[in-house]
């Protein structure tokens, strides 16, 4: 293989990667932009409806790790289609079911074939190149995210709202089938572990580095979600709940332009980038917390905000993977349980600060929380966001 070769990323596999993300995260988001229509549907109120997020969430928490362990022998590509028709079949199910406790169900099913996808994506991606283009080509995987975020729940709402709920669900079903013709035709095959090649869980979670990038994962995704999950009470005191819509959009925006800067750069400044994100977003939380009443600097500092943001996962990820070497799959899905324990912790910590406290509690809440992720991302200069040697 000549050198040109060796240096063309497989962007045709990739964008296979990424479309399984879009998926991944579209079918977890839906239902929030069609509560009315689903509650309406299912004879069952709004707050009945919200579950069926919360049972995709517990669906990959529970899963990722026991069922991540558990198949490390299998080729990965037939692993991988696997959970697309894991998404595929639940879509299906919550497309036709009348009964809400199938509904449910399903709903779990597409939570535990999230979480096998979201620990095979970054190891997946980063086997397919070599060691220097690693980075980008975890990037590339995770570009779905936000675009799922930003576009593809607003499109999903509106399609809903024109076509009825079912359909959103039918036409993600539809994609995921067509999504495995492409994963089958386009990404290679790998074979899984060896017997005598596996990791425990426990000699995985020791390895130096992978602890500290899973508490930065868990402290910096807490504090996001803190924010993120309460953002309207918070605009509620700034006078612009009713743009609650557009301050989403630009964090939706720069979000995106995040992850295009991270995958620019990450196979040389991974360690300097994560320190740069840590304190870009430390900066919004102070910003907001000392002028969050003014409507230009809300959208400025929500804008940091989604630049910061946009490329954590990737930069989470790549570390990791770099860290955990061939154990990259196990250590994914520990990332996955602390990525979804922090989404959980989020609406747990921010309810109780709103409640308690009121939203002038989260800037100080959210500063603590980056201040100790900095502080362990800095100290992980041997393993987990290595200095650049020499």
């Amino acid at each position: 293989m000549s050198a040109a070769e060796q240096a063309r990323l497989p962007v045709g596999a990739l964008l296979a990667l990424a479309m399984a993300a879009f998926i991944t995260i579209l079918t977890e988001a839906l239902p929030a932009g069609l509560l009315p229509r689903m509650a309406q549907g299912l004879a069952v109120s709004e707050a009945w409806v919200g579950q069926t997020v919360t049972l995709y969430a517990i669906g990959s928490l529970v899963a990722a790790i026991p069922l991540t362990a558990a198949t490390q022998g299998m080729r990965r590509r037939p692993l991988l289609l696997a959970a697309m028709a894991g998404f595929a079949i639940a879509n299906t199910v919550t497309t036709l079911s009348a009964n809400f406790a199938l509904t449910l169900l399903a709903r779990f099913l597409a939570g535990v074939s999230a979480g096998l996808l979201w620990a095979l994506l970054a190891g997946y991606a980063a086997r397919m190149v070599p060691e220097h283009q690693k980075g980008r080509a975890i990037a590339i995987a995770m570009a779905g995210t936000p675009l799922a975020l930003s576009l593809g729940v607003p499109a999903g709402t509106f399609l809903g709202t024109a076509m009825g709920w079912r359909m959103c669900f039918g036409a993600m079903s539809l994609l995921a089938l067509a999504l495995m013709v492409w994963i089958y035709l386009k990404v290679p095959d790998f074979a899984g572990q060896a017997a005598d090649q596996r990791l425990s869980l426990r000699q995985v979670f020791t390895l130096p580095g992978i602890r500290p990038v899973l508490f930065v994962v868990l402290a910096f995704v807490l504090a996001h979600n803190i924010l993120y999950t309460y953002i309207a009470p918070f605009l509620a005191t700034a006078g612009m709940v009713e743009r609650t819509d557009r301050v989403l959009l630009v964090f939706g925006v720069t979000s995106v332009l995040g992850i295009w800067i991270i995958g620019m750069l990450i196979d040389r400044h991974l360690r300097t980038l994560t320190l740069a994100s840590t304190g870009l977003f430390g900066l919004s939380a102070l910003v907001l917390g000392i002028a969050g009443h003014e409507a230009i600097v809300v959208y400025a500092a929500v804008g940091a905000w989604g630049l910061a943001f946009g490329g954590a996962a990737t930069l989470f990820q790549t570390a990791l993977a770099k860290t955990a070497g061939n154990a990259a799959d196990v250590a994914q899905s520990m990332l996955v349980t602390a990525w979804n324990t922090a989404i959980a912790g989020g609406g747990i910590v921010g309810g109780v600060l709103l409640e308690r406290l009121g939203v002038g509690a989260f800037s100080p809440a959210l500063l603590t929380l980056l201040l100790a992720t900095l502080l362990v991302a800095w100290s992980a200069r041997h393993h987990g966001f290595p200095a650049p040697a020499g």
